[in-house]
């Protein structure tokens, strides 16, 4: 093939190229076409790449005993121990809803593997809620909030507690230190210790509980206030609006957190080692544009914050359960509407595959579906 031919010719049809600019291409000197030619396949290379997005999955997760309103999203972890009916890169989701929809009343997890069908992981005894606060410690536990409700309304529900279940489905024991209400949650996982930071909706306080786990067991070693003073109250519709999200930097021991209340998102420093309570800690994101109610929170691996929104503060009928990107620094930068309706967007969490490669999975509890994106960087 006439390499001069093949190299001239993405370029000499681009419409941004003037009729004039065509013809002075082909008298550039021997240097310039050098140049242009390591261009031209750079540009090749560009147009090799796929348009289309990577795949979308689209599941229920209604379980066959009914639940609904599903809210905790969780990756299970590569290090998670083998022999279980979980497998790492498998995604749980918790059910806050039984199937009579009263709030507060949903008893299961269901499992959501890469290439099988949905299954059930956990099936609970009344009285039981669980929330959006999921996670799953790599030594083979899943904890899960429990802020159960016997009318289906905030204000008859109960403190509740963490349930602390095996890898496979059992629960093994609860955690009830300090719990006052855990409407969301963030882990920090270093194998035989971690750090669980839990915010409570009936008291508007963060806590952090050291964590000491093994093979067999998980052991509270100290639960710490770390935060408190957000905005908390009853809601008919949301059940509750209260601290919400949280997201741990290691990088900068900085907990982030999402207080649907206040709309807006703080920033607590010396999250993992402070012995008192630092407040409300330290604003950085208040937009009253494209924040409504900030819920659920998560970090993608470029270290932008990713908020859902309840829809029930602030609301804009034109911006229904918008999940919003933006910069630690507080600065905007996308959102993408998850239901054509209000109050869909709520749990979600982002697991990196490899330096390229990301999955979001994010919950439409307006719908009770579950949506997983594979998104990926090009090289």
């Amino acid at each position: 093939m006439n390499r001069d031919f093949a190299c001239r010719k993405p370029i000499t049809v681009s419409q941004f190229f003037a009729k004039e600019m065509k013809l002075s291409l082909l008298l550039m000197p021997f240097t310039t076409a050098v140049l242009l030619w390591v261009l031209c396949a750079a540009l090749l290379k560009a147009q090799e790449e796929p348009f289309l997005p990577g795949p979308v999955r689209v599941v229920s997760t209604v379980p066959a005993n009914g639940d609904l309103n599903p809210y905790g999203v969780a990756f299970v972890p590569g290090q998670f121990p083998a022999g279980g009916t979980i497998n790492p890169g498998d995604v749980l989701v918790s059910n806050f809803n039984a199937s009579t929809n009263l709030q507060g009343s949903g008893t299961t997890i269901v499992d959501v593997p890469s290439n099988a069908p949905v299954t059930l992981f956990f099936q609970g005894t009344t009285p039981l809620g669980l929330t959006t606060a999921l996670n799953v410690l790599q030594k083979g536990f899943v904890l899960v909030g429990n802020f159960p409700s016997p009318d289906g309304t905030c204000g008859s529900a109960t403190a509740g507690s963490i349930l602390v279940i095996d890898k496979n489905g059992h629960l093994v024991s609860t955690i009830t230190e300090r719990v006052q209400g855990p409407w969301d949650s963030a882990l920090f996982d270093e194998g035989s210790t971690a750090k669980l930071f839990v915010a409570n909706a009936l008291s508007g306080a963060v806590v952090r509980y050291d964590l000491n786990v093994s093979n067999s067991r998980v052991a509270v070693k100290k639960a710490t206030q770390i935060a408190s003073g957000y905005l908390h109250n009853c809601d008919p519709v949301t059940f509750v609006d209260a601290p919400t999200g949280l997201v741990y930097d290691p990088s900068k021991n900085v907990l982030y957190v999402a207080s649907s209340a206040d709309n807006a998102v703080y920033a607590v420093s010396d999250a993992a080692d402070r012995n008192h309570d630092g407040g409300i800690g330290s604003l950085i994101y208040e937009d009253p544009k494209h924040l409504h109610g900030a819920l659920g929170l998560a970090m993608s691996p470029n270290g932008h914050l990713l908020v859902t929104n309840n829809d029930s503060i602030n609301p804009d009928p034109l911006q229904p359960s918008e999940l919003v990107e933006f910069t630690a620094e507080g600065q905007f930068v996308k959102q993408i509407s998850l239901d054509p309706s209000p109050g869909g967007s709520f749990g979600l969490a982002v697991e990196t595959v490899n330096r390229n490669t990301a999955k979001l999975a994010a919950v439409d509890d307006s719908v009770n579906l579950f949506l997983i994106w594979t998104l990926t960087a090009p090289e």
